[in-house]
């Protein structure tokens, strides 16, 4: 917007106004004069430049578009500790209760038992918020004495860990509410009633599923894969809760009438298998898992957009891009035994699948 309000063109436009019978060299008095005021406008234009990028969602960052997003309602999803499973055992090996409240650590982190899933089975919550918390897993070192423990494992994830919300993930956030509001339990509403339940990482809404008044709701993780158990119970109870009297009786998010399904996505595993020629500067188990690796990122990537199918020749492209790879024999590339793209139908998503590469 002010890109022509450099110095230059500012000190230029300063002495153009000074009479042609004045010395106006480099060095000269009135030159000398001006050059410090058209340094301080050049900068005070540069400011002028920053502050209308952070008037705009598409182009605001850091506080100025949460404060975007705050005049439309749309508020900054904090930082959600991770809830896992952890079983405990006695010297013979059989289920342990432990208490309620137990602080117990596993790579450097702590984590508090907070629920009885079953006899020797708690969920424990991780007392640093974000996604570390999903990562460690193994033995648990208990912080207090506990009376007959002789083993602690922490095991599945529960409720995904998600950490503070990048900038870009806001701004999706903000564009979905001001371009598609949610107004009387349209399908938009229900997406975003699910995106405020902790853990959920995308929502896709089937209205009319099951008949006039029925709505189904497919939950994502933030990693993009099936949502956890835990978290599809949240999202069911947080939009049309059943509390002895029933489903659709309006004491959620949803509407009066409006009966409510919440499952986590179908899964459509991709298999991809290839015969590769390798550069030499990596070993094929490195390359596979590097390609896997890209692959997995671009699945999370089209999970829930307008075209969630899997395209064969983007997965070809990664394979090739992957540091390592040479080239592969296209006839042996194969996703999931075909040379086609894999259908994703509505409200499912791709995942990876097994890996196998050759030399």
């Amino acid at each position: 917007m002010y890109e022509d309000r450099t110095f230059e063109n500012i000190l230029r436009e300063m002495l153009s106004e000074v009479p042609s019978n004045v010395d106006k060299r480099e060095g000269s008095i009135i030159y000398n004069a001006l050059a410090p005021a058209a340094k301080l406008l050049a900068e005070a234009y540069i400011e002028l430049a920053c502050n209308s990028r952070l008037a705009h969602a598409q182009t605001a960052s850091g506080e100025a578009l949460r404060r975007r997003g705050a005049d439309f309602g749309v508020e900054p999803r904090p930082a959600v500790k991770s809830v896992r499973k952890g079983r405990f055992a006695d010297a013979q090996g059989s289920p342990l209760d432990v208490p309620l409240g137990g602080r117990y650590a596993a790579g450097g982190l702590n984590y508090t038992v907070t629920e009885k899933l079953a006899a020797g089975e708690f969920a424990l919550e991780c007392e640093t918020a974000g996604s570390a918390g999903d990562d460690p897993v193994g033995a648990l070192l208990p912080l207090d004495y506990v009376a007959g423990l002789a083993r602690a494992e922490l095991t599945d994830v529960l409720v995904p860990g998600e950490d503070l919300e990048t900038d870009e993930e806001f701004r999706a956030r903000f564009f979905a509410q001001v371009r598609t509001p949610p107004t009387s339990g349209n399908r938009s509403a229900y997406r975003k009633w699910a995106l405020e339940v902790a853990g959920v990482g995308d929502a896709y809404v089937q209205p009319c599923w099951n008949g006039p008044n029925t709505v189904k709701v497919y939950v994502l993780g933030p990693d993009k894969r099936p949502a956890s158990e835990a978290v599809v119970r949240a999202v069911k109870d947080y939009i049309d809760p059943d509390i002895g009297l029933g489903e659709g009786m309006g004491e959620g998010a949803a509407p009066a009438g409006a009966l409510t399904t919440v499952e986590a996505a179908p899964a459509i595993a991709v298999d991809v298998t290839a015969n590769v020629v390798l550069s030499g500067s990596r070993t094929l188990e490195q390359v596979r898992q590097d390609f896997a690796a890209a692959l997995t990122a671009h699945l999370a990537e089209i999970a829930y957009r307008d075209d969630p199918n899997v395209k064969f020749a983007r997965v070809g492209t990664l394979l090739l891009d992957t540091p390592g790879v040479q080239d592969y024999a296209a006839a042996t590339l194969l996703v999931n035994g075909g040379q086609a793209n894999i259908a994703v139908p509505p409200g499912a998503v791709a995942i990876l699948g097994e890996v196998t590469l050759h030399e």
